[in-house]
């Protein structure tokens, strides 16, 4: 019998409350939105919520603006793999803002892998106050 393909959907993406790192808990939606002011503290990023996929790799990637490490190398993007452990199962990728702000300001695109195929995807930009008025 072949196997049901998973059912895939973004659930909500914008500014969230805090989360905490290697939580149970995923982060509460505050704002609806792909602009995102850069203060510091300011989670951002988006729920894919996945319905009949225990078992899969999920494989992860943020692309961010250029910016530097502690040891002034550029930082590359972020990637890594989840694999899924329920039948209804809700995933979070993110990031939060963080000192300096200045150099992450711009796009981040945040996507979201299956088997090489992009199963979900949504772009940030990450504006000065100044911006985000206009």
């Amino acid at each position: 019998m072949p196997q049901r393909k998973p059912e895939i959907k973004i659930e909500s993406y914008g500014r969230f409350s805090k989360w905490e790192r290697g939580s149970k808990e995923l982060p509460s939606i505050l704002e609806f939105t792909t602009s995102i002011e850069a203060l510091e503290g300011n989670e951002f990023g988006m729920i894919i919520r996945i319905i009949g996929g225990k078992g899969l790799k999920l494989d992860y990637c943020i692309k961010h603006p250029f910016f530097h490490d502690a040891d002034g190398k550029v930082e590359p993007d972020f990637t890594g793999e989840y694999y899924i452990n329920s039948n209804d199962f809700r995933f979070y990728i993110g990031d939060c803002i963080w000192l300096p702000v200045k150099d992450k300001v711009g796009d981040w695109d945040l996507f979201v892998y299956h088997n090489g195929k992009t199963i979900a995807n949504k772009s940030f930009q990450i504006v000065t106050l100044n911006q985000k008025e206009k």
